[in-house]
């Protein structure tokens, strides 16, 4: 080791990273939300309605995904 400092990634870098992922997730699990939409007298949403509303959606998602990676990283280098 050359004893230099290791500099973690900061949270907005592992947010944009994790984005894609955290709004695919929201997107899915919307949808199968709403196909139970039927059964308390809603309609079903699209799929692409669902990927519309997912992309907002995602952005809190992924934050607090990114607070949940960076927690982890943090315990695993003590």
């Amino acid at each position: 080791m050359t004893g230099v400092a290791h500099q973690p990634w900061p949270q907005w870098k592992l947010a944009l990273l994790l984005y894609p992922f955290a709004a695919a997730a929201v997107a899915i699990n919307l949808f199968m939300l709403a196909l139970m939409g039927p059964a308390v007298g809603l309609d079903v949403l699209s799929p692409v309605t669902t990927l519309l509303v997912s992309g907002p959606l995602g952005i809190p998602a992924a934050w607090a995904a990114a607070i949940w990676v960076r927690n982890l990283i943090t315990e695993a280098e003590k």
